[in-house]
């Protein structure tokens, strides 16, 4: 999207062009962009230009600063400008939003020693200027430590600007729901879902501490200015209900709707639950009927009133909104369009069915036996996220190689580890076996693994990805495991995709010269892996493009292991029987450092297998809901087209 800045007072109001900027639902002043790194940079700028600002007046800026993963780029973008622009931040007077309780400093998961990696120890402030609460003061001093915490924010002028994220729970800070609106910095015990989304960082949800200092709702409002980061589609829900619920301190985001001088900043994933991106006919009746808005109109109609869509009447389009479609067909043709469009995304053929004709088939017939690629960002994404798809090209005779893209070596746990490191000093007694055990067991917390440890934990997940895929029928001639070296860093925290990641990804493709790739699109992956080995593949294949086996390479995208495609998303959707969802099943279990109390789940507590057999039995539904066929279970397919 485009935008346009609007200078007011000291502050950028990031106004969009061409599109209502709010709505009688909204409550919030928000903005959406194309993608998070554009919108950091805007929220860079206005923080630039606030601080020349003060610098001219010869004042302190004072920023109120957040952490977490949305704001880093925004530091990124501010240390660029510092180096390459001059910008000082010698006035600059910082507060932090939390930290951790108990935490040390120097402890890689504090927020002291997030902020000095991302901003501070690249830019020209002031030591004494930097403030951030400590996680090591003791229960007896820690109310006097918050009051005058608050205190030193109000003799400094009060937060010129507030830089914000948003948590699941609807926590700006480490404002748990129950929040007070009168509420000062003060400690907080920590939601069970706060707990979850940190897990990863911490290696493990036995590992994060329970209780936090944040400042407090009151504190936060008084900032003259402030911005809220919102990134990605796990955001989304408490968006909505931020922006257009009501006030509640079960969301404490929502005291936001009172500040005079808020803006929020999303992506595209973010803002799509909005009800003017989510349902837009309800917002303005005059829209551009194209025919992915009319394909989502008719499943969400059909989900309003419970119907098939054959079974829509003109009364269902009139009293719901979208009688601006009945302008340009009546509600009879609209529904044998869209019904038929659905139908022709089923197919048993996911490579295509020979000697058939495919003008209304989702997948060519020719040529009849396909070089197939399948990228699995962990190894074991292709079996959670489309075993059953996989299976069925391995049946009808296609070449399929499986190519998975990191070791995934920071998903096993010590315990895992230490057991076959165990196993393998008592087959085979070596020093190397007992180097590996003792790094293990006096393994600190928040530790690095050793590079040995690294190495066997990537071999476990290694194992596991040969026994699963072979239990398909897989020959391990095609298995192919890239390890990109982006990913290879032994913390959650990842390097930026790189021209080495880039060039393995290239050679890959070039050595087998696929007809069809599949992807991972799912990027609602809470450690942002998936989205790195997606741009890794959208970018090899856009170099490759002027290739000439790419003019007759088609991409397709799968999801299934955080979030499936909307109904009206779906391009290709391939049916599974029951006995192919229960093999799809067994070859998830050859995954088994992946099976019982796995480390990186997100906020659902249950197994893989279990998520991806409902989200393929819920597809199945909703087709059968919309008057379609019935199926066992449904995978799910976007063909992405450059």
């Amino acid at each position: 999207m485009k935008t346009i800045l609007e200078k007011n007072g000291a502050n950028i109001r990031y106004r969009p062009v061409g599109q209502f900027e709010e709505t009688r639902f909204e409550k919030i002043h928000n903005v959406i962009f194309s993608d998070s790194n554009r919108a950091s940079i805007k929220v860079a700028e206005e923080i630039a230009s606030l601080i020349k600002k003060k610098q001219e007046a010869n004042k302190n800026c004072v920023l109120g600063l957040a952490t977490g993963s949305s704001p880093i780029k925004v530091y990124e973008e501010l240390v660029r400008m510092h180096k390459e622009e001059g910008l000082s931040f010698k006035n600059v007077i910082t507060f932090n939003l939390d930290e951790y309780l108990p935490m040390e400093k120097d402890n890689r998961q504090s927020y002291w020693y997030f902020m000095h990696e991302h901003l501070f120890n690249h830019v020209d402030i002031a030591p004494e200027n930097i403030h951030i609460p400590d996680g090591t003061i003791s229960g007896e001093e820690v109310i006097e430590y918050c009051i005058a915490y608050d205190d030193k924010i109000k003799k400094n002028g009060g937060l010129d600007f507030q830089l914000l994220g948003i948590g699941r729970t609807g926590h700006v800070g480490f404002n748990e729901p129950g929040s007070h609106y009168n509420s000062g910095t003060r400690v907080i015990t920590l939601d069970h879902i706060t707990l979850v989304d940190a897990a990863p960082a911490f290696l493990g949800i036995d590992n994060v501490p329970r209780k936090a200092i944040t400042m407090g709702i009151s504190t936060v409002m008084s900032a003259k200015r402030i911005v809220l980061l919102g990134w990605g589609e796990n955001k989304a829900n408490i968006i909505k209900k931020t922006v257009e619920g009501e006030i509640s301190p079960q969301v404490p985001a929502t005291y936001l709707q009172n500040h005079k001088n808020c803006t929020f900043v999303l992506d595209t994933g973010a803002g799509s639950q909005l009800t003017r991106n989510k349902t837009p006919w309800l917002v303005d009746e005059s829209l551009d009927w194209t025919e992915s808005l009319t394909s989502k109109a008719i499943v969400w109609l059909c989900n309003e009133t419970n119907k098939s869509i054959l079974s829509l009447t003109d009364k269902d389009y009139n009293d719901n909104g979208m009688s601006g479609l009945l302008a340009v067909k009546d509600s009879y043709d609209l529904n044998i369009q869209m019904f038929n469009k659905l139908q022709h995304t089923i197919t048993g053929w996911p490579g295509g069915k020979p000697n058939a004709d495919d003008s209304s088939r989702p997948e060519r017939a020719e040529p009849a036996k396909k070089r197939v690629i399948i990228f699995s960002p962990h190894p074991d994404d292709d079996v959670i996220s489309m075993g059953g798809t996989f299976d069925r090209l391995i049946e009808q005779g296609h070449e399929v190689h499986v190519v998975y893209q990191t070791s995934g070596n920071i998903a096993v746990s010590d315990t895992d580890a230490l057991r076959y490191a165990e196993i393998s000093k008592r087959i085979a007694p070596s020093e190397e076996a007992q180097k590996i055990i003792d790094s293990i067991k006096e393994k600190k917390e928040s530790s690095f693994d050793s590079l040995e440890v690294r190495k066997l934990k990537g071999n476990i997940r290694r194992g596991e990805s040969y026994a699963g895929v072979r239990y398909l029928g897989l020959d391990d001639a095609n298995v192919h495991f890239l390890d990109l070296p982006f990913y290879e860093t032994g913390t959650i925290k990842k390097n930026n995709l790189s021209e080495a990641d880039i060039s393995i990804m290239i050679d890959i493709i070039t050595e087998i010269k696929p007809h069809q790739v599949f992807a991972a699109g799912d990027l609602a992956d809470p450690h942002g892996t998936h989205k790195v080995c997606l741009d890794a593949v959208f970018e090899s294949m856009k170099r490759l493009k002027s290739e000439a086996f790419m003019d007759d390479c088609w991409l397709w995208l799968y999801r299934g292991a955080w979030h499936e495609w909307d109904v009206d998303e779906i391009e290709m959707a391939v049916p599974m029987s029951p006995s192919q969802v229960l093999k799809k099943r067994y070859a998830i279990f050859c995954h088994q450092s992946q099976k019982d109390g796995v480390m990186f789940q997100g906020d659902d507590s249950r197994e893989f297998w279990m998520r991806a057999e409902e989200r393929n039995k819920n597809t199945a539904e909703k087709y059968r809901a919309l008057g379609l066929s019935h199926y066992a279970a449904m995978e799910a397919f976007v063909r992405h087209k450059f």
